[in-house]
């Protein structure tokens, strides 16, 4: 199933953990510490409160930076600032669906290899020939929130968690080594 038919047929909490955990691996572009989506996170787990959402929202948001320049750094900050107030599931399906576009996005300004597709859109309705590994690597990781929430509900919040995790750690080495080379 494509990325785009999974976001489709996802629940307001997948949306919402969909478009946070793109968030979340994109963090070592918006200046905060790893601890940043936590409250948010927390959020979205069964005993949750009403209000969480918002109150982690706030919290994140007084933790950036300010934007810079670079372009992938300036698509992260749009992802924080577009998400919504309220977690209710039209605001979250179009924050997770501009998120997962943003994310890839950002991974392919950031991959040192070209990618073939003139844009993320057909990597994300499936067409994935000549995909670049950075690219591929985050396709595949926001096809795996949306499966594991899809079919463990709350219970899948943890790997989703770690597949975010997993993710950052790669997006941080990558940033590193592309700050390394500017110099």
């Amino acid at each position: 199933m494509s990325l785009v038919e999974l976001i489709a047929q996802a629940d307001e909490r997948g949306l919402a953990a969909s478009g946070l955990a793109c968030l979340d691996r994109c963090v070592p572009l918006l200046g905060g510490d790893d601890e940043m989506l936590r409250p948010l996170w927390a959020s979205l787990t069964d005993g949750a409160g009403a209000g969480d959402w918002g109150d982690g929202l706030e919290q994140a948001r007084g933790k950036l930076d300010a934007a810079g320049e670079d372009e992938a750094a300036v698509l992260a900050h749009r992802m924080l600032e577009a998400a919504p107030a309220e977690r209710s599931a039209a605001g979250v399906r179009v924050w997770a669906d501009a998120c997962s576009v943003a994310s890839l996005q950002i991974h392919r300004l950031l991959d040192t290899l070209e990618d073939d597709a003139s844009s993320v859109d057909a990597r994300r309705e499936g067409r994935t020939d000549g995909m670049s590994p950075l690219v591929a690597a985050e396709l595949r990781r926001q096809i795996t929130v949306l499966e594991v929430l899809a079919g463990h509900g709350p219970a899948g919040l943890r790997r989703a968690l770690e597949v975010s995790i997993e993710g950052r750690r790669v997006l941080r080495a990558v940033v590193s080594r592309r700050t390394r080379q500017q110099g």
